[in-house]
C-alpha cells in the first residue's frame, strides 16, 4: 500500500498522508514520498496549489517512534536533515499555496508540518499536541520558531511542557487555524483550494517570499540547531525512560 496518495483536482493536487493503521505517523518512506510529490507540484505547471491531509480520521500522529527504535543507534540530527527539515523548507519555499487539512489529531513532526503550511483548516474534531517532551525530546520540524509566533511564547512553552491538547477551537481563536469545518469539511477544503488555485501566481510566489522574509528570515538557522538539540536529548536517560514509558503505554518517571 502507497504511503502517499495523490489526488489532482481543479488546479490543486491533494497528498494524503496513508498510514491510518499507525495513526498516519511518518516513517523514511513517508517523508521521501512527501517530498518527492511536493517537488513535483512545484515543477508541474497545472498545479497551482497543494493540499496536505491525512487518511481516515487522524492528520498524522508526527514521527513513528517504532521505526525510530528499530534504526538502533540513529543520529536524530541526521534523520531530521533527511527528513523534516528539507520538508519544512519546501513548504515555505514552494511559489505555490500549501493548505493543511488537518482533518483530525495532528502532534510532533506533523504539527510542524501543519504550521509551516500558507492555510490550515481544521474539522471541528481535530486537536494539535506539540508532543516531544512526552518522551523527553526538545521540539523540531520548526515547531520552536512556528508555534511562539502563532501563539505566542508563554502559551508554547505551556502547552510544550504539559502536552495538553490545543482543540481545534481554541486554535482558531488564537489563529493557528485559518477556518474551521463543521459541516462539509472536505467540501470547504476543496473550494479554498480551487480559489487558490484560481488566483495571481506571481503575485501569490512573491507574497509568500516577502513573509519569509519579514517573518522566519532564520528559519533554516532554527531546524539546524533544533537537530544540535534533538541529538543531544536524544542520547539523554530521560529519553531513553521515555521511549520505554511509551512501549509499555505508563507515565514516564523523570525524577
Amino acid at each position: 500500500m502507497p504511503t502517499l496518495l495523490s489526488s489532482a483536482q481543479a488546479g490543486s493536487v491533494i497528498l494524503t498522508l496513508n498510514r491510518p493503521a499507525r495513526a498516519n505517523a511518518f516513517n523514511f518512506e513517508m517523508a521521501n514520498e512527501l517530498q518527492q510529490a511536493l517537488t513535483d507540484a512545484e515543477n508541474n505547471p497545472q498545479v497551482h496549489c497543494v493540499v496536505i491531509t491525512g487518511a481516515g480520521t487522524v492528520f498524522s500522529a508526527g514521527q513513528d517512534i517504532g521505526e525510530m527504535k528499530k534504526g538502533g543507534s540513529i543520529s536524530y540530527r541526521e534523520h531530521l536533515n533527511k527528513t523534516y527539515n528539507p520538508l519544512i523548507l519546501q513548504i515555505r519555499n514552494m511559489g505555490k499555496p500549501v493548505i493543511a487539512a488537518v482533518n483530525g489529531p495532528c502532534a510532533g513532526a506533523a504539527f510542524g508540518i501543519a504550521l509551516a503550511c500558507d492555510l490550515r483548516i481544521g474539522k471541528a474534531t481535530a486537536y494539535f499536541v506539540v508532543g516531544f517532551s512526552g518522551i523527553a525530546l526538545a521540539p523540531d520540524s520548526g515547531v520552536s520558531l512556528f508555534l511562539p509566533k502563532y501563539i505566542g511564547l508563554g502559551r508554547a512553552q505551556e502547552y510544550f511542557y504539559s502536552n495538553k491538547k490545543i482543540p481545534a477551537q481554541l486554535a482558531y481563536q488564537w489563529g493557528l487555524l485559518n477556518q474551521i469545518g463543521r459541516f462539509n469539511y472536505q467540501r470547504r477544503v476543496r473550494r479554498i483550494a480551487a480559489e487558490l488555485a484560481r488566483g495571481p501566481r506571481e503575485a501569490f510566489a512573491a507574497g509568500k517570499k516577502a513573509f519569509n522574509k519579514a517573518i522566519l528570515p532564520n528559519l533554516e538557522e532554527v531546524l539546524n540547531y533544533e537537530g544540535v538539540l534533538q541529538e543531544q536529548a536524544g542520547k539523554s536517560a530521560e529519553h531513553q525512560e521515555g521511549l520505554a514509558s511509551f512501549f509499555e503505554k505508563r507515565a514516564p518517571k523523570f525524577g
